[in-house]
């Protein structure tokens, strides 16, 4: 993994899921997929969890084809997050109670 700004954030976000023991994996992008995948697949006490990873302060900076990825997924009851700092995910892996 390269060493740009997002990249640090990637590398926060899979090592706080390895701490607090959420399977994850991240999705190879090269060309032959489907385009706006998040970043990050997971699966959390029984929910898909797509997490796309942006730079400190880039936030809200998705494209059209992510955020109609992350839209078809909470249409689905998962859980479809953009994140560019590791402590975003607490609430989602430590605060709440386990979906239902």
């Amino acid at each position: 993994m390269g060493s740009t700004p997002e990249s640090h954030v990637k590398r926060a976000v899979k090592a706080y899921l390895d701490k607090v023991g959420v399977w994850h994996f991240s999705p190879v992008s090269n060309g032959m997929g489907v385009h706006g995948i998040p970043d990050i697949i997971a699966c959390w006490r029984g929910r898909f969890v797509g997490i796309e990873c942006k730079a400190p302060g880039k936030r809200f900076n998705t494209s059209e084809l992510q955020k109609m990825q992350l839209t078809a997924i909470a249409k689905h009851e998962g859980i479809a997050v953009v994140v560019d700092d590791v402590s975003q995910l607490v609430p989602i892996f430590e605060d709440q109670p386990c979906p239902t």
